[in-house]
């Protein structure tokens, strides 16, 4: 059986993203403390508690999937904002997008007698229709140990290259066996799934998917956190829910007002309160960042 590369919490982006361009994934182990995966239990357990079990084969008739993780837990808004990850998520996606957003939040809880998931690569969500891109860039957190007995992650390192109906041999897949506290980082194209629980407790790992800002997300974030709650948050947890701009032109909206009463096009920041210059299709610096890819347009 092949292994995944283990990094200390110490490792730099570039090492991390050395690992992830070679073989789709990597464990870093030990980046937050104990105490602060008891914080995030705290506050989402009566949550994970009251969700149901999944409904088909693929999500798990005995794992339950709890999201809307940014309106219920600070905790949780503390890991989304993780500095090493984000910026790691950050600099793979940059080649695509100007912008990235947040695509799921989710506490996947694998009960005991929960069969192995079927692999598959999480850029399906879209189809098979992008090509040459990679859209998302995923962690899963450990918020229980992850070991081959309970349910570890199974992983194909180097499988970002193989077609879409190819599919890993067992001495192909590796399980991410990793610490309370550490994180699965892993890339849309490595195939991947769940593995089985033959253990007598549960394995809880928390799924931060981060994906680029012109696609539409997996959750629906302005759902799962509507403006009167997003507005108490901070800037950057504002953009990576969508509440900015994906691209030039590309999620501006008109309040509903009545006349002469407001702006007919702003960004969505302008929904949790933060003023947008004007009335147009975004800022000057998106629109550069548009004209440099594609030539001069509209001059």
């Amino acid at each position: 059986m092949t292994q995944l590369t283990t990094l200390p919490a110490t490792a730099s982006t570039k090492d991390i993203l050395a690992v992830i361009h070679q073989d789709g994934a990597v464990v870093v182990r030990d980046l937050i403390a104990s105490s602060e995966v008891d914080r995030v239990l705290d506050e989402t357990r009566p949550y994970i508690d009251a969700t149901r079990t999944g409904a088909d084969e693929f999500s798990g008739f005995k794992t339950t999937r709890t999201g809307a993780l940014v309106a219920r837990s600070p905790a949780c808004r503390e890991l989304i904002l993780n500095g090493s990850v984000l910026e790691t998520a950050r600099q793979f996606l940059a080649p695509y997008c100007a912008r990235i957003q947040l695509h799921l939040g989710q506490i996947i809880r694998l009960m005991p007698g929960q069969p192995s998931q079927a692999i598959h690569r999480d850029r399906w969500a879209w189809g098979t229709y992008l090509k040459d891109v990679e859209p998302q860039f995923n962690a899963i957190w450990a918020i229980s140990d992850f070991t081959c007995e309970n349910g570890a992650t199974h992983v194909a390192p180097g499988s970002t290259r193989w077609p879409d109906d190819r599919r890993p041999k067992p001495d192909e897949v590796a399980h991410a066996e990793m610490s309370r506290g550490s994180a699965l980082l892993y890339t849309g194209s490595v195939f991947h799934g769940g593995g089985e629980n033959r253990s007598d407790g549960d394995r809880i790992g928390m799924n931060l998917t981060y994906t680029l800002g012109w696609l539409r997300q997996e959750e629906n974030q302005y759902l799962s956190c509507p403006p009167e709650i997003a507005r108490d948050l901070s800037a950057e947890m504002q953009d990576l829910l969508g509440y900015t701009l994906g691209s030039y032109a590309l999620g501006y909206y008109t309040p509903p007002l009545p006349p002469g009463e407001g702006p007919e096009s702003v960004g969505p920041e302008w929904a949790v309160g933060r003023e947008t210059e004007g009335e147009g299709l975004g800022s000057a610096e998106l629109f550069e960042a548009v004209a440099r890819q594609v030539g001069d347009i509209g001059r």
